[in-house]
């Protein structure tokens, strides 16, 4: 038995300013108990087993590399962080690992219950994150759920709906994903889907996202607030991936998309576009803990908007202390 506790800080490098909305710990603040017989039980703000799990095998991208990486399609693992959460992970069985989570309220202190005219009111966002994944060998298999609910109170609401047209609901979150991976050792494979409801359970945020689509349709859209639930709203997620040796690094490449189903309650599918990823990259070893790397990443019909788009290109340093 042991005593376990992760504090990890987050900052943006173009501005200095603390990330996580300006949390001092805002990547980690958890603590908990952990034994190699039982696994591991953790407290507080950490982030989903979905998203622990679940980007290696969906995507060579993993978790990084801003809209190349597996969470810009499927938002659930897309390093979702919680607050106030309990975490269970068991330990490894013959490849075999189970994780499960709850969170009482997922941004901010947990709010109090109380009632006014007979009513119960509620101001809470709750969450479950639930994964499951198997790693024997040149193969990897994983399966996640996560979902999420803002009681009634739990935000004002008063911003237009999800791109001009539709109503923000409250609509109960839901989103899982299916991923496999297979090392052929010339190259390896990675196949993922998955599908969303009402709503997305982390947007990736691209950034000026929000003005772009004010200018587009004309009226004020805030896309944080896609996961307090847009009813109705349905899309299935795929993304196929490839990576392979080339001489002593690696070339990555990746295309995703976000097939929009069903349209939010009081839009017209017709005005929206499926959101799709094309992504190459390319890491190269220094020594075993330091890497260089080069990314590009183009996406169209961001947010199914179908006028709006994003280029990444960068290159980068990674060193591991």
């Amino acid at each position: 038995m042991r005593f376990i506790f992760q504090l990890e800080s987050g900052f943006n490098i173009d501005t200095g300013r603390s990330a996580q909305d300006g949390r001092l710990f805002g990547r980690e603040a958890h603590f908990g108990l952990a034994g190699d017989n039982w696994g591991q039980l953790t407290f507080g703000r950490q982030t989903t087993v979905s998203s622990l799990y679940m980007p290696g095998i969906a995507s060579p991208f993993g978790s990084s590399f801003n809209q190349a990486n597996a969470g810009a399609t499927f938002s659930a693992i897309n390093t979702t962080r919680y607050d106030n959460m309990i975490q269970y992970q068991t330990p490894s069985y013959a490849g075999f690992q189970l994780g499960v989570g709850y969170s009482f309220n997922t941004d901010g202190k947990q709010k109090v219950t109380y009632k006014e005219g007979g009513v119960t009111e509620k101001s809470n966002v709750k969450a479950w994150t639930a994964a499951l994944r198997y790693a024997n060998g040149p193969i990897a298999v994983g399966l996640s759920y996560d979902q999420s609910k803002a009681d009634r109170n739990a935000k004002a609401l008063d911003a237009p709906g999800f791109l001009g047209g539709g109503t923000f609901d409250r609509a109960t979150v839901r989103e899982w994903v299916l991923a496999g991976s297979y090392d052929f050792e010339v190259v390896k494979l990675h196949l993922a889907g998955g599908q969303a409801r009402n709503g997305l359970i982390t947007p990736q945020g691209y950034d000026g996202a929000g003005d772009i689509l004010k200018d587009i349709y004309g009226v004020s859209v805030d896309t944080r607030y896609l996961k307090y639930g847009i009813k109705g709203f349905r899309a299935n997620n795929y993304t196929v991936g490839l990576s392979a040796p080339v001489g002593a690094g690696k070339v990555m490449a990746s295309w995703a998309m976000s097939d929009l189903r069903k349209a939010p309650d009081g839009m017209n599918k017709s005005d929206l576009k499926d959101q799709q990823i094309y992504s190459l990259g390319y890491t190269y070893p220094l020594s075993k803990r330091t890497n260089v790397y080069a990314i590009g990443s183009y996406a169209k019909n961001v947010y199914y908007a179908p006028k709006l788009k994003s280029t990444l290109v960068g290159v980068g340093l990674s060193h591991q202390f």
